[in-house]
């Protein structure tokens, strides 16, 4: 993945901040990017404290937004149906992002530089369409159009909203796409017994987990530029995420498939102290990131491709936490809801059942495979499982409420995470977190055991 240029590059008359989150969301719009990884890089960490959190806000904010501001600005154009260069949409979606949702910028800042932008960017003759078609919406009112539907007021594709009014009903799917619009919360997962005090000796404020002891959102402050973070105390991983790898258990042979970027290896491994511990992806690149990361952890890294694997039966313990969707992560993830469809989700379907059948393969009499997604569809779920153990006899879903015990005697759930988990995570199919409903990701899982 390309990371984004400097600011100089762009020109003199643009904001660092700007600049950055134009490329940014140029590569976001031409290439396979995606926004949250391209912030991480080393030219918005170069930036100031101040610049780095206006880059994010224009980044996610515009990708958040973006249906919503593509339809008001081709609403402005001579020909609505016109399609334009990737750099002039960029440009002018970036402008619109500041005029219509942050108070704060003044409007010829938002209006001027975008027009330098898309100059900058070899469009010329396209500047001039970029300061009137700005210019105009800058007089328009924000308040959002009365009888908007659901999507349209949360800037999400009809067919998803519909879907999840669907399969959850009208008020979770509001509650849904409201967090999705929303900044997604940092978490954190302490890994060292001196990580809380440390940071909070450089300013970093946490609250508790939603479910877990180890779990931390930071409310306040910059973990990345922390001893804590730098040192390896900390890890950056999404609660949702943790509570998967926490329901897994343990084992002495432990198979996690999918298994980059890592968090969740990590985390089996830190339960399993003893345990021999194995990681597949398809990625060797991914894989090499993860052995860096995880570098001191006892975890063998393979190269396998989960839909064709071929396993024995030696694994008393398999977290198969397939690739998705990743419906549950737009709130991190914006982007995912203008690349996906339909098909999508049924090539998703067709996949994980080719995985969840081969990883099963590879359980002991008596061993434990946690079935996960980051998806709300149940097409990648609750189906996918249901289509595998009709064909195999041998092994059966059991409840993970028999899970939340051992949680709380092991310590890994504090009292409010157990109750919570209880009454509102936890149903017949499996574990589900809602975003809206739950302070993290939207994930599914599901416990089975061979006989």
């Amino acid at each position: 993945m390309t990371a984004p240029r400097t600011a100089p590059r762009i020109g003199p008359r643009v904001a660092p901040a700007r600049a950055a989150a134009f490329e940014i969301l140029l590569q976001v719009s031409t290439a396979d990017a995606h926004g949250d990884e391209l912030l991480r890089g080393r030219e918005v960490d170069a930036l100031s404290a101040q610049d780095r959190a206006l880059t994010t806000t224009l980044v996610l904010g515009t990708l958040r937004w973006q249906l919503a501001l593509d339809a008001q600005i081709h609403s402005l154009l001579a020909r609505p149906d016109a399609k334009l260069a990737p750099a002039v949409q960029v440009a002018l979606r970036l402008g619109a992002y500041q005029l219509r949702y942050l108070d704060r910028i003044p409007a010829h800042a938002a209006i001027g530089e975008s027009v330098e932008l898309s100059k900058r960017a070899g469009e010329t003759f396209a500047a001039g369409m970029v300061n009137a078609v700005l210019r105009k919406l800058a007089q328009l009112p924000r308040k959002a159009s009365a009888g908007q539907s659901l999507a349209d007021e949360f800037a999400h594709p009809h067919w998803m909203v519909e879907r999840w009014e669907r399969f959850y009903g009208a008020e979770t799917a509001r509650a849904i796409c409201a967090f999705d619009q929303e900044p997604a919360a940092i978490s954190i997962r302490l890994v060292h017994p001196d990580a809380e005090s440390s940071l909070a000796e450089e300013g970093v404020e946490l609250a508790e987990g939603e479910f877990l002891t180890a779990a931390r959102r930071v409310v306040k402050g910059d973990v990345v530029r922390s001893h804590a973070f730098r040192s390896g105390w900390v890890r950056i991983q999404d609660e949702g995420s943790q509570l998967v790898a926490e329901l897994a258990g343990h084992g002495e042979n432990i198979l996690d498939i999918c298994a980059a970027p890592g968090g969740k290896t990590a985390i089996l491994a830190e339960r399993n102290p003893a345990a021999a511990v194995t990681a597949f992806d398809v990625s060797k690149r991914r894989l090499d990131a993860m052995r860096k990361n995880l570098a001191g952890e006892r975890i063998r890294y393979e190269v396998q491709d989960a839909t064709a694997m071929e396993l024995k039966a030696v694994y008393d313990l398999i977290l198969c936490d397939v690739p998705c969707s990743g419906t549950g992560t737009i709130g991190r993830n914006p982007e995912i809801r203008f690349r996906i469809d339909e098909q999508e989700i049924v090539r998703q379907h067709e996949r994980q059942v080719r995985i969840l059948a081969r990883s099963l393969e590879g359980l002991v009499p008596g061993g434990r495979l946690l079935y996960s997604t980051c998806s709300l569809e149940p097409e990648e779920n609750e189906a996918v499982v249901a289509e595998v153990l009709a064909r195999k006899s041998d092994w059966a879903k059991v409840l993970l409420e028999d899970e939340v015990p051992r949680l709380e005697r092991e310590g890994a759930l504090h009292a409010r995470g157990g109750a919570m988990l209880r009454t509102s995570a936890l149903q017949e199919d499996g574990l589900r977190t809602l975003p809206g409903a739950h302070l993290c990701d939207g994930f599914f899982a599901v416990l089975i055991v061979r006989r």
